[in-house]
């Protein structure tokens, strides 16, 4: 394990770091998700499932479906088991224990600012879903309405982290292991080229904004890409050339279903 990993799961292993997002944005995940999947039983995956939570809140918004979460850290699924099935898998090798085409949705909260690579990620997601399955992701927004202050002011935007031992340069307390940071033009750009049609990219409040600017924050969401938090729901479809994984190999796991194709939004 490389030094730069071992750092990570040591922060992703320490209780103190935050593995859940937050309930307003797990709710309008989960009211996307409902509404895309309808009644059909589907089996969903929470991948980097954190603590649980945000599973919970979808389970309450997707009765007769199947929820499993994933994670790498022990001790997220220590704690997410008490809520759902929670299995440990990881986006790299060897990867998800799934086979391949056997999912229906994929779940994706607050997880792709985290990754080393997320292109062999968006890989790993793409082959575990159904062709026309459904991906919600949510990732906070390096182009927030804040963000772009700050930056004319010569300070570190929120979210953004230089350093996995402190918070240098930006507001904030609490390092939570963010490496890479998206807007939404960025999203627009690397889904499709991942084998993912965007379907809609919404926004979502963070839920620590002062509170005074609280209300300015909500008025953002109308706008995804001055957003706190990108939500984006895309799907599944047949990439150029048909460009395989790594290894190639199916996992065992899960069962699909089908469901028509959604409308384009803003």
């Amino acid at each position: 394990m490389s030094g730069a990993t071992s750092s990570l799961q040591e922060l992703y292993e320490d209780p103190a770091t935050p593995v859940a997002s937050g309930p307003d944005r797990a709710r309008r995940q989960a009211a996307l998700l409902a509404r895309a999947l309808g009644a059909t039983p589907a089996t969903v995956l929470d991948i980097g499932c954190g603590d649980g939570t945000a599973a919970a809140v979808a389970a309450r918004a997707l009765p007769g479906h199947r929820l499993v979460g994933v994670d790498w850290s022990q001790d997220a699924l220590r704690r997410a088991s008490a809520r759902l099935t929670a299995v440990r898998g990881e986006l790299s090798a060897p990867g998800l224990p799934f086979a391949t085409g056997s999912a229906d949705a994929v779940l994706f909260s607050e997880v792709i600012e985290h990754l080393v690579d997320p292109d062999a990620a968006l890989d790993e997601l793409h082959r575990v879903l159904r062709p026309g399955g459904h991906l919600l992701l949510s990732t906070p927004n390096l182009a927030a309405w804040y963000n772009r202050a700050l930056l004319l002011l010569g300070t570190q935007p929120v979210f953004s982290e230089v350093s996995l031992r402190g918070i240098h340069g930006r507001p904030g307390s609490q390092v939570v292991g963010h490496l890479r940071l998206f807007t939404a033009r960025a999203l627009r750009s690397m889904l499709p080229a991942a084998g993912f049609r965007v379907v809609r990219v919404t926004g979502a409040p963070y839920h620590d904004v002062p509170r005074p600017l609280r209300p300015l924050d909500r008025a953002a969401c109308h706008l995804p890409s001055l957003a706190s938090i990108l939500l984006v729901h895309a799907r599944a479809v047949p990439r150029q050339g048909g460009r395989p994984r790594q290894d190639g190999r199916p996992r065992q796991g899960a069962a699909p279903h089908r469901e028509p194709p959604a409308e384009e939004g803003s």
